[in-house]
């Protein structure tokens, strides 16, 4: 029970942050082998278009509208 506590508090820290995305669902999952995350803020969404930021972040566009973002090196940020 200890450490399913401990992952509650940890999920429990993101909530400020989350509420203050604009997108109404926010769906995640990690790739460990590969160190990418992946924030998906429609489901199904098809890009039309990308861009690469300078920090390794991919940010996807549907029509115009951030769709998702793919963190490379994702446990590099902690």
């Amino acid at each position: 029970m200890g450490q399913a506590t401990a992952e509650v508090k940890k999920a429990l820290k993101l909530v400020p942050e989350l509420l203050e995305v604009e997108h109404e669902r926010i769906w995640t999952s990690y790739d460990k082998k590969g160190d990418v995350l992946y924030i998906n803020f429609k489901k199904p969404s098809h890009a039309d278009d990308s861009e690469m930021t300078e920090d390794d972040v991919i940010i996807r566009y549907e029509n115009k509208k951030i769709v998702g973002i793919t963190v490379l090196n994702a446990s590099k940020r902690v």
